[in-house]
């Protein structure tokens, strides 16, 4: 699994025009799920998400969590973390899992996520969406569950 973590100070998603997802201070994070990524995998990224120190703390160091903070997060499903652009000019998403195995491990990354507490708003998955946000600081990380990077 691949993820791009943005703080915000808000972020939404609209689909056709309509919010499906909608928070104020916290995370908006698009997650990306690769063929092979397993509930392992979600379970490390979940529990990554819960406890990243990201935040500022009373002396601006980047010491909280967003549980620390009652942040939320908005969970947005982006395939296309996993396109492959090393050879010629069109993206390869050869390494991207299947829709039907990315989306009950997106749901789960999600389920985990409020059962460590998080309040947790999502896109529609498979669902063309359009994303805004205000990023805080800016303050933008990577994460992967292959560890990566």
């Amino acid at each position: 699994m691949r993820v791009v973590v943005q703080r915000v100070s808000c972020a939404e998603v609209t689909v056709a025009g309509e919010q499906v997802g909608s928070i104020g201070p916290g995370m908006l994070v698009l997650l990306g799920v690769g063929e092979g990524d397993d509930e392992t995998d979600a379970g490390y990224i979940a529990g990554k998400l819960a406890g990243l120190r990201i935040f500022d703390d009373g002396q601006g160091r980047m010491n909280l969590s967003v549980q620390d903070v009652g942040g939320k997060v908005l969970l947005v499903s982006q395939f296309t973390l996993y396109g492959d652009c090393r050879k010629g000019r069109r993206p390869s998403f050869t390494r991207a899992a299947d829709p039907e195995a990315a989306e009950v491990l997106y749901r789960l990354v999600a389920s985990r996520l409020r059962r460590a507490g998080v309040e947790v708003e999502t896109g529609q998955f498979q669902a063309e969406m359009a994303v805004s946000l205000t990023n805080k600081g800016p303050v933008t990380v990577l994460l992967d569950s292959e560890k990566q990077f």
